[in-house]
């Protein structure tokens, strides 16, 4: 998998402050089961299960969960990677969730798994520490957190 690099303004622009609000705009196509998600001027499509009645070929929205934690991870733990200097010379991520098979509505479990190379295991968890005890995403699925939502039907 290949690290890509970003310009420092592209950093600049995904950096947010405690307290700062992050949105993103979404909109159904004309295609069952195929949505449009917008972050910036980022557009990404994404599809509910086959299963759900969706095309299922385009990323799902369980999928982009998962995904948010694996980016998140990397991002900070090439952060304090750079800051102590260490070699780290490649990141791949696993991450899974099992659904609770007793209530569908929530995860029975979420795992991520990061394997670092170019530094020693103790500089791994380090960084991963670093991650765990950073990342907004990681936490608030661990720790559960206050969400809410509301409908508005437009005439």
């Amino acid at each position: 998998m290949s690290l890509a690099t970003s310009t420092s303004q592209d950093n600049a622009d995904l950096q947010t402050a405690p307290g700062e609000i992050v949105n993103i705009q979404a909109q159904a196509t004309a295609t069952a089961g195929r949505y449009l998600v917008s972050a910036r001027h980022n557009v990404l499509p994404t599809d509910a299960k086959v299963s759900s009645g969706g095309p299922g070929l385009a990323i799902a929205a369980g999928e982009l969960l998962l995904s948010s934690l694996a980016s998140c991870s990397f991002g900070l733990i090439q952060e304090k990677a750079r800051e102590f200097g260490w070699p780290l010379s490649s990141l791949d991520a696993e991450v899974l969730f099992q659904r609770d098979p007793s209530d569908g509505t929530r995860y029975a479990r979420l795992e991520l798994a990061v394997t670092t190379g170019g530094v020693t295991q103790q500089q791994a968890q380090h960084l991963l520490d670093y991650f765990t005890g950073k990342c907004p995403i990681y936490n608030t699925l661990r720790r559960g957190g206050p969400a809410s939502a509301r409908i508005t039907a437009k005439a």
